[in-house]
């Protein structure tokens, strides 16, 4: 998993009824791209996340 600041971690819900969140990534922590992420929540929380199987990277689409 790569990533850059700018991009969203989209965390898919592993249960049902457990809504699938999403997270601005703020920071990477981690060498070319990889793992830890700073994360700001739509709600403004702000978290260091190290993404399991469940989450991907999605980039900006450019306009």
């Amino acid at each position: 998993m790569k990533a850059m600041v700018g991009d969203r971690l989209h965390i898919h819900g592993n249960v049902v009824g457990v809504a699938d969140t999403e997270a601005e990534i703020i920071e990477v922590r981690g060498d070319d791209g990889a793992p830890p992420y700073v994360v700001r929540y739509p709600d403004g929380h702000v978290a260091e996340v190290y993404p399991g199987p469940d989450a991907v990277v999605e980039h900006p689409v450019p306009h």
